[in-house]
C-alpha cells in the first residue's frame, strides 16, 4: 500500500471539493533551472490513466525523461523524496569526507581527484565538492533546500514507522549550516559545519609549480609540424575565420591580416568577397559594460550574417578574441552570438598564449611568473575589479562563469596527451563526437600543441562541424598557418639614427602594470617626461574638467614630443568603480 504526505492528501482533497472535475496529476521534477529552460528535465509524474493521457504532451515537451509511476497520485512525489535523500545525504557524505581529509593533512584537490575516478564516488560529489575547493558558494541551490527537503523525508519516516539514521543525521547537518546563516548559500556550504566545529579548511589552493619540471613531464611533443597540414587544409576550407577582438592586442601574434574599426554591412560584404582566411574587427569591448559588449556582438553578427548572404560560397567561422588571464565578457559574448547566429557544434575555450606564458595543463590554467606556474585563479588578474574570478580548472571556471548554468561535469576537455599521442586525427574524432551545443577546453603547452589542434580542428569543419571559439591571440595566428616573425626592430620601422621622441601610453590599472611602470621610472627616469592623466577628473567630474584636464596632458605630450623628448603618458594608479561614482 502506498502512503502520502498529509500535505498531499489536503491538497488532493482540496481539488475534489472546490474542482470537482479537475484531473490531478502529481509530476515532481528534477534537473534545476537550466534543465528547465531547455526542456530537458526528468519528470516523474503520477496520477489516473485519463489524466496522464491528457497531460502527457505537455510533460514529453518539459522533459528529457518522463517517468511515468503506477500507484495514482502521490507516487510520483515519493520517488522525488527517494531522490532528495539521496542528494542530501551525498552532500552531506562528500563534506564529512573532505573535512576529514583535510584534518588528516592531505591534499584536498588530489583527494578529489582519485575519488572521483573511485568506487566511492556520486554525482553530487563530483559536482559539488569542487564548491567546497573553491571556497565558491554561489546558490546555484541553496543550503536551506535540503533544510526542507529532508524535513519532509524525516517526518514521513517518522509517521510511517521507517527509521531513517542517516537521512535523520544528515538533516541535522544542514540545520546546523542554516542556524549558523549559511541557508542561502550554496548547499556545499554544508562542509562550513565541519571547518567551524574542526579548525579545517578543505578548501583546495593549486600549488605554485616548477615551470622547467612540468614541462619536462609532459610527453614528447607531437612528431610532425602539422603546419603544411594547416596551409593544405585551409584550401579546402571554405570558412573564413572574423576575429571580433575585445582589446587592441589580440593582433600580436599576426601579420600581414587586416583589422576593421567599423563593422557596416557594405565593409563586411567587400571583406567577404575578397574570400581572406582570416579578418579582424576591433570591438574593444572588454573597456564595455556587459550589457553594451552583448549588443555590440549582436550589432556586428547581424550585419555579418546579412553580408555573408550576400557573398556567394562563402562561410565563416566567428572566433571571440579574449584575455589570456581569463578576463573578459564571458560567456555573455558568446551568448550573444549564439543569439544571432544560432547554436554552434561546439564552444571551444582556448585560453593559450605562449609569448604571454600562459599554459593549460591537465585542464588548470597557468601563468608563469619568471620559472614558475601559477594557478591563474591565485593571481591579481583573478582579483580583477570588472572579470574576477576563483576557479584556475576551466572546466569548473566554465561553470563559475556560466553561473551553473554549464556544470564543471558536463564540460569535455582536449589533453596534452591526445595532442601528443593522437595528433590532429585524434582531435578531429574527439570535436566530432562531442554532443551539440557542447563546450571543449583545449590544454596546449607549446605552439606545436596548438598547432595540432588547429589541424583537426580544420579536419573537423571539412566534416560540416561547426564551432565558436573563445580564445586569446596564439590560436588565431596557428589557425590559419602564420609562421611568426622576429620582434620588428627600429630599423623595419624606418627610423634613422636622428634623435625622435618616443611616446608611451599606459592605461591599465592593474599591480603588474605599474610595477612595470615603476621600473621604467627607475632606468629611465633620467631623461623620461612623465604625464599622468586623472582619472578623478576623467570619470567623476563635470564635462568641462575632463575636456581640461585631456587638452593639459595632451598640450604637454606635443611640446615634449616636439622637443624630442620621451614622453610617458599614464592613468592615475587608483581604480574607480561604479561604487566610487
Amino acid at each position: 500500500m502506498l502512503h502520502f504526505s498529509q500535505y498531499f492528501l489536503t491538497q488532493k482533497k482540496n481539488a475534489n471539493v472546490v474542482g470537482r472535475g479537475l484531473k490531478l496529476v502529481d509530476a515532481p521534477v528534477s534537473g534545476g533551472v537550466k534543465r528547465a529552460s531547455e526542456g530537458t528535465l526528468t519528470i516523474m509524474a503520477s496520477g489516473t490513466d485519463e489524466a496522464l493521457t491528457c497531460t502527457g504532451s505537455v510533460l514529453s515537451a518539459l522533459s528529457e525523461k518522463l517517468y511515468v509511476i503506477r500507484g495514482g497520485c502521490g507516487a510520483g512525489s515519493g520517488v522525488k523524496m527517494i531522490n532528495q535523500l539521496l542528494a542530501g545525504v551525498h552532500i552531506a557524505s562528500g563534506a564529512e569526507a573532505m573535512a576529514l581529509g583535510a584534518r588528516l593533512g592531505l591534499n584536498t584537490r588530489m583527494l578529489f581527484d582519485f575519488v572521483k575516478n573511485s568506487g566511492g564516488t556520486s554525482w553530487m560529489f563530483e559536482n559539488r565538492v569542487p564548491h567546497m575547493l573553491d571556497n565558491d558558494y554561489t546558490p546555484y541551490s541553496a543550503l536551506d533546500i535540503f533544510v526542507k527537503d529532508l524535513g519532509i523525508v524525516t517526518r514521513e519516516s517518522s509517521s510511517l514507522k521507517v527509521p531513517l539514521h542517516i537521512a535523520t543525521v544528515a538533516h541535522q547537518l544542514f540545520l546546523a549550516g542554516s542556524a549558523a546563516g549559511w541557508g542561502r548559500q550554496d548547499d556545499a556550504g554544508v562542509v562550513k559545519v565541519y571547518e567551524t566545529l574542526t579548525g579545517v579548511k578543505v578548501e583546495g589552493k593549486l600549488p605554485v609549480l616548477k615551470k622547467e619540471v612540468v614541462l619536462q613531464s609532459l610527453p614528447p611533443e607531437w612528431p610532425l609540424d602539422p603546419i603544411d597540414d594547416i596551409h593544405r587544409l585551409n584550401q579546402s576550407n571554405s570558412k573564413t575565420l572574423v576575429v571580433l577582438d575585445d582589446d587592441p592586442t589580440g593582433t600580436q601574434t599576426v601579420h600581414d591580416i587586416e583589422v576593421l574599426t567599423e563593422w557596416s554591412v557594405e565593409s563586411l560584404v567587400e571583406k567577404l568577397r575578397k574570400k581572406p582566411k582570416c579578418f579582424f574587427i576591433l570591438t574593444n569591448s572588454r573597456s564595455l559594460s556587459s550589457e553594451k559588449a552583448s549588443a555590440l556582438i549582436k550589432d556586428i553578427c547581424g550585419n555579418l550574417s546579412v553580408a555573408a548572404k550576400s557573398v556567394e560560397n562563402i562561410d565563416y567561422t566567428v572566433v571571440l578574441r579574449g584575455d589570456s588571464t581569463l578576463r573578459g565578457h564571458f560567456p555573455e559574448e558568446a551568448d550573444a552570438v549564439v543569439s544571432l547566429l544560432g547554436e554552434m557544434d561546439a564552444w571551444i575555450i582556448c585560453p593559450f598564449f605562449l609569448q604571454g606564458g600562459r599554459y593549460t595543463i591537465k585542464d588548470i590554467h597557468y601563468v608563469a611568473d619568471s620559472d614558475w606556474l601559477v594557478p591563474a585563479g591565485d593571481t591579481e588578474f583573478a582579483r580583477d575589479a570588472s572579470f574576477g574570478y576563483k576557479s584556475s580548472n576551466l572546466r569548473e571556471w566554465v561553470e563559475e562563469k556560466t553561473r551553473g548554468r554549464i556544470p564543471a561535469s558536463s564540460v569535455s576537455s582536449i589533453s596534452i596527451n591526445l595532442l601528443r599521442e593522437g595528433g590532429p586525427d585524434a582531435v578531429c574524432d574527439t570535436l566530432c563526437n562531442l554532443q551539440k551545443g557542447s563546450t571543449c577546453i583545449v590544454n596546449a603547452a607549446s605552439e606545436r600543441d596548438m598547432a595540432v589542434f588547429s589541424a583537426g580542428m580544420i579536419q573537423a569543419e571539412l566534416r560540416g562541424k561547426s564551432f565558436l571559439c573563445r580564445t586569446a591571440a596564439s590560436f588565431v595566428s596557428t589557425r590559419i598557418g602564420i609562421i611568426p616573425k622576429a620582434p620588428i626592430l627600429p630599423k623595419d620601422l624606418g627610423i634613422n639614427k636622428e634623435r625622435k621622441g618616443g611616446l608611451i601610453v599606459v592605461g591599465s590599472y592593474v599591480p603588474k602594470t605599474t610595477k612595470q611602470v615603476e621600473e621604467l621610472k627607475l632606468q629611465c627616469g633620467h631623461f623620461l617626461k612623465k604625464l599622468e592623466v586623472s582619472v578623478d577628473k576623467l570619470a567623476m567630474k563635470s564635462l568641462e574638467e575632463r575636456e581640461e584636464e585631456i587638452n593639459r596632458v595632451a598640450e604637454m605630450a606635443n611640446l615634449f614630443l616636439g622637443a624630442s623628448k620621451d614622453t610617458l603618458i599614464m592613468t592615475s594608479r587608483e581604480l574607480i568603480t561604479g561604487k566610487s561614482m
